[in-house]
């Protein structure tokens, strides 16, 4: 089992960039795929980036290609997750999630198993 802990959250006007980490603990996640979601109130959870364990296999939603970059440091069992041309509408809690597999990604909530409380991201206009 895998325990999985995001930070990085904030405040940041729009145009701005953060960068999320998920930091695993409990397993090494070589093994892990990971994925970043996002939620608003009142909407569903949705992917935002997913990643396989060895890192060959990449996902973005299209509201978040060429300006998010999910990318990973096995070493030290962080997943990231670089947001730059931040917008208004990125403005949600930021959920981190994993589960075993080594060479694909996942990209629907159901297909993960270990989930981070969350980080609000707040893009301000």
């Amino acid at each position: 089992q895998v325990h999985v802990v995001e930070s990085g959250g904030g405040l940041v006007q729009a145009g701005g960039s953060l960068r999320l980490s998920c930091a695993a603990s409990g397993r090494t996640i070589g093994s892990y795929a990971m994925g970043w979601f996002r939620q608003t109130p009142g909407k569903e959870r949705e992917i935002v980036a997913a990643i396989s364990g060895n890192g060959g296999s990449t996902y973005y939603a299209d509201s978040v290609k060429g300006r998010f970059t999910i990318s990973r440091d096995n070493a030290r069992d962080t997943v990231y997750l670089q947001m730059n041309s931040l917008k208004p509408e990125d403005t949600a809690e930021y959920y981190c999630a994993a589960r075993v597999s080594s060479f694909r990604h996942y990209i629907t909530e159901y297909e993960y198993d270990y989930w981070g409380q969350g980080t609000q991201v707040t893009v301000s206009s």
